[in-house]
Formats: structure tokens, C-alpha cells, sequence
């Protein structure tokens, strides 16, 4: 470690807890000392002693045009200079709000919000409004944010830390949220008879980011949307990192389900704060003021946020996305050779530019089967491939977030440190 990330690192544990602001960055769960990046520039970020890596943390999603977008960039400027916060609704809101609503038309109303986390706990306070109903269906290994209520058996950083759930949660909050498999149709049916009338909303992640990436089984969407339906029940779609990354429709309308309501952030702030939920007319008009359903923030639709997705939205055209999709694919089938080469034996799993190398033989189905991946495996892979510049993300069970700023070059020099890692018997 570098002298000036050594000291960095050592204030900022003196300041927050574990040395870090979000629980992955600390790298605990990849036995290495955590990074502190100072800037980035399309497919590439700088630590703070100036060292270079081509990066597939893409900001934990935000960054599919890359790092440092010039439009992005000048468009935040532009905001800027207007002033920041006002206080009043501004005309981006507006703006941005129209673009999302024209490429998702299950969202007839949304409401912004400053995370992901206040806009999954919000979706889910108007479905149970809607409904009249308390239980909440969830998946195991699914993160939708750190709201008590979907903290139970949640994935990402909770099964980074090996921790199950989270202290401060009340046993009495916990107890309105039901956990299943994900992908087991029967499981689904099962909870729906056991709790007859009092299943508020189903909420799913349509394609599991946070235990790794695990694709939806055929039928699987369809049957959450069957029974949400025939029980009176919302389906809630959580794309929070599916939104804008696998289309401009989402993974709604990439598999053709089409929820009540779904929660956004990531992409739509262009790498600013942001989050949003929205989706039936009938359900949305339950929020304040329209409706007795309280929700609010202060920095709500803030202009810099605003102006940040709306540029990241127009440079996302058809042609952008069929290259995305080139680049993932290609990464995807030269990181199966380069390992099969090795005799190593791991499943990557891929969809659209998301995509996981698993440490186990067989691709997981869900959640379960992706927590029994060889955990020490990985450490010594991405250290490895973070001794030859490739940043990946330092879990395990994080998406990597390829980006339109990666091309050929950036593969084939992630293949070829991969071929070394494997050669060297890292992971």
C-alpha cells in the first residue's frame, strides 16, 4: 500500500466506523487492505498514490457510461451553476421523470427520492396502503436496501460481513417479512396458501445482483406476476440495478413482466445520489399530498442529480446498448476459456453487461447455491488480478459492472490477467 493510501485509510479509521462509509469497501471479505480511489476516467480509476486499474466496480452500477463522461459531466455543471438545492420543484425533475416514464410504461407515476434504500422502503409503505395488508414476500440472498423491514436474509455486504440479518431490527418488524428461495415457483404458491389474504406485495430483484448474479428460471417472473395477481397482492420489481443497465426498459422488458410498482436508482443519477419509485396510477396517487401515504425529502429531485441522469439517459441509445452487450458476452466467453484452459472449475453467470465468476463448479440456481461458492477462492483471484491492475468488485457476491467505455482492449487485458491468476493457482 501506497504511503499516501496508507494514511488515508488510517484517518479515515479514526473517523468512521470500520474505516469506511458503505461496509464492501473496507475489503475484508478479500483479506486485502481496502483502496482509496481518487478519480476516474472512462474504463479506469486512480488510487490516491496514483496507481492505475481498469476498473469493473463501475461505481456499483452508476457508471455504464463510464467513468467522467464529458456530457455528464458538463451537465452537472451547467446545474450547478444555476444554483443547488432550491427548495421548489425544478423543470430537470420534470424532464428526467417524462424520460423514465417513457421507457418504462409501467410507471405512470414516480415520485424521487435520494437513495435506493428510501425508495424500496416507500414502495413497499403505498403497497401496503394499497392493499390494507402488513406482509412483505421477499428473496433470500436479496439486498434492497438497509429499511429494517428487508434487512432479513438480505444479500451483498450482509453476506460479505457473514451476517444473517442485523442487529437493531425488531423481531416484531422482521416477523412481517416472509424469505424464499429464489426461483422456487412452489415456494411462492406455498406462502400465498399459507397466508391467505394478508400478503401485501412480492419484491423481487428480476435478476439477483446482490448474491452475485443469478438469472430468473423460466416461468419464474410470470408465476410472481400470476399469483400477485390472483391474490390481490403487488408484484414490486426492484431495478435498482437491472433499471437502464439491461435496456432502457429494465429487466421488465427484457423478460416481458410488467409489476405494479418498481424502484429505481443507480443509472438514473448518472453516478449523482438518486432513487425512485413509481408505477400504477391508482397506487402512486396514495403518496402525499395526493394521498394519506407520507413520504418526503429535502434533497428529493435535487437539480445536479437530475441533470446527471438526464444526460446519462440520452448518450444510452439501441447502438450503445448492442455494444454493451458485445463487450459483456465477449468478457464473459474469454474469462470460460482462460479458466477451463486452467482446469479451474467456476460458473460465470451473465446477463446483459452484469456478470459474476462464481468459485463453484455449477451455476447457482439461487442464493443458497451461491453462498456455498469457494469465498477464499475469489480473495485470492481478485487479489491477483488487482496485483495486475483489473479492479473487481471485493465480494464474492457483487455483479461486475462492465461499462460502454470498455472495449476490446479492455477484455482481452482482463482475460490475459485472468490466464495469469489461474496459471499461478490464485482462485
Amino acid at each position: 500500500m501506497g504511503s499516501r493510501t496508507a494514511a488515508l485509510v488510517e484517518r479515515a479509521e479514526r473517523l468512521f466506523p470500520g474505516g469506511v462509509n458503505s461496509p464492501v469497501r473496507a475489503f475484508r471479505a478479500v483479506d486485502r487492505p481496502p483502496i482509496v480511489l481518487q478519480r476516474g476516467d472512462g474504463p479506469f480509476v486512480w488510487d490516491a498514490d496514483g496507481r492505475r486499474f481498469l476498473d469493473y466496480i463501475g461505481a456499483w452500477g452508476p457508471a455504464i457510461l463510464g467513468h467522467a463522461c464529458p456530457t455528464v459531466i458538463d451537465a452537472i455543471s451547467a446545474a450547478a451553476a444555476n444554483g443547488l438545492a432550491l427548495g421548489a420543484t425544478n423543470p430537470l425533475e420534470v424532464e428526467l421523470g417524462e424520460a423514465i416514464r417513457a421507457a418504462m410504461p409501467s410507471i405512470e407515476r414516480l415520485r424521487f427520492t435520494s437513495s435506493g434504500t428510501e425508495a424500496v422502503m416507500s414502495a413497499l409503505r403505498a403497497a401496503r396502503a394499497a392493499t390494507g395488508r402488513e406482509l412483505i414476500v421477499k428473496f433470500a440472498g436479496a439486498y434492497h436496501g438497509h429499511a429494517d423491514g428487508v434487512l432479513v436474509e438480505a444479500g451483498s455486504g450482509l453476506a460479505t460481513q457473514g451476517i444473517a440479518g442485523s442487529a437493531g431490527v425488531p423481531d416484531a418488524v422482521a416477523a412481517l417479512t416472509i424469505v424464499l428461495p429464489y426461483n422456487d415457483l412452489g415456494a411462492v404458491t406455498l406462502a400465498f396458501a399459507r397466508h391467505p389474504g394478508r400478503i401485501s406485495a412480492v419484491i423481487v430483484e428480476p435478476v439477483v445482483a446482490n448474491a452475485g448474479v443469478i438469472a430468473p428460471a423460466p416461468g419464474f417472473l410470470e408465476h410472481l406476476r400470476e399469483m400477485t395477481r390472483a391474490h390481490g397482492a403487488l408484484l414490486v420489481f426492484d431495478e435498482v440495478i437491472t433499471g437502464f443497465r439491461l435496456g432502457r426498459g429494465g429487466a421488465q422488458a427484457r423478460f416481458g413482466v410488467m409489476p405494479d410498482l418498481t424502484t429505481l436508482g443507480k443509472i438514473i443519477g448518472g453516478g449523482m445520489p438518486i432513487g425512485a419509485y413509481g408505477g400504477r396510477a391508482d397506487i402512486m396517487d396514495l403518496v402525499a399530498p395526493a394521498g394519506p401515504v407520507y413520504q418526503a425529502g429535502t434533497l428529493s429531485g435535487h437539480p445536479l442529480s437530475m441533470a446527471a441522469g438526464i444526460a446519462t439517459l440520452t448518450e444510452l441509445t439501441p447502438a450503445r446498448y448492442e455494444r454493451i452487450e458485445e463487450t459483456s458476452s465477449d468478457l464473459a466467453a474469454g474469462l470460460a476459456e482462460a479458466a477451463a484452459a486452467a482446469g479451474r472449475h467456476v460458473a460465470i453467470a451473465q446477463v446483459g453487461p452484469l456478470l459474476t465468476v462464481f468459485f463453484r463448479p455449477t451455476m447457482p440456481a439461487n442464493a443458497a447455491d451461491a453462498f456455498g461458492s469457494d469465498r477464499a477462492a475469489y480473495g485470492r483471484f481478485f487479489g491477483s488480478m488487482l496485483d495486475q491492475g483489473v479492479l473487481l468488485p471485493p465480494s464474492q457476491f457483487e455483479a461486475w459492472f462492465p461499462s460502454m467505455a470498455h472495449g476490446p482492449a479492455e477484455v482481452a487485458a482482463t482475460i490475459a490477467a485472468a490466464r495469469n491468476a489461474w496459471a499461478e493457482r490464485a482462485g
